[in-house]
């Protein structure tokens, strides 16, 4: 539909208290979503919510998209999640290193612990209800999503302020790690029933 500004860091509107949606017809959700795929494209995201674009409900979007580094099997299709609770948790955790369109002035990234695993409940675009368990960088992104539906912003999360770097340093060393590559992998991507 259009691609927004997407909000950089400071901005108030990333820290107001989002609401709920209850109106599953709106013409103004569905031009949002719209909004949010095409912006979230335009800036190279593979998630955006509606805080990112002054938008203040309880909405993301993710999609993992190949590229010349992720195979087809890491990837996952564009999803909407409206109204979502993160509902488990793993207790164990890795680290990766974030980044956000928030910040994407700065072209920072840095590494961030967070549960290997999750399960997410929300509401689609139509209102149906959805539970999806997953790990890997699709967990990750919606982890980083869903903390801006509290207005949270990946650099709270940081576990060491000293290892922050440039886009440029992290493509050079981190990216194509080992480590890295081995935490953003996918390897769970189930539906139990609601």
């Amino acid at each position: 539909m259009a691609v927004k500004k997407v909000l950089q860091i400071g901005d108030p509107l990333l820290k107001t208290t989002n609401s709920k949606i209850t109106d599953f017809d709106s013409q103004h959700i569905y031009k949002l979503v719209l909004d949010l795929s095409d912006t979230m494209r335009k800036n190279d995201l593979i998630g955006i919510a509606g805080p990112q674009i002054g938008e203040n409900y309880k909405i993301f979007i993710t999609e993992i998209r190949k590229t010349k580094n992720r195979d087809l099997d890491q990837t996952d299709e564009l999803r909407v999640y409206i109204n979502p609770e993160i509902t488990d948790y793993s207790p164990q955790k890795t680290v990766i290193y974030e980044a956000c369109g928030s910040v994407l002035h700065g072209r920072l990234f840095g590494p961030v612990s967070r549960p290997q695993k999750i399960t997410i409940q929300a509401k689609n675009l139509d209102g149906t209800k959805f539970r999806l368990t997953c790990d890997g960088i699709l967990s990750r992104v919606i982890q980083h999503e869903y903390d801006h539906m509290d207005g949270i912003e990946f650099l709270e999360k940081i576990s060491d302020a000293k290892k922050m770097m440039s886009i440029e340093h992290y493509q050079k060393t981190i990216k194509m790690s080992k480590v890295q590559r081995r935490h953003s992998r996918i390897t769970i991507k189930e539906f139990p029933f609601v």
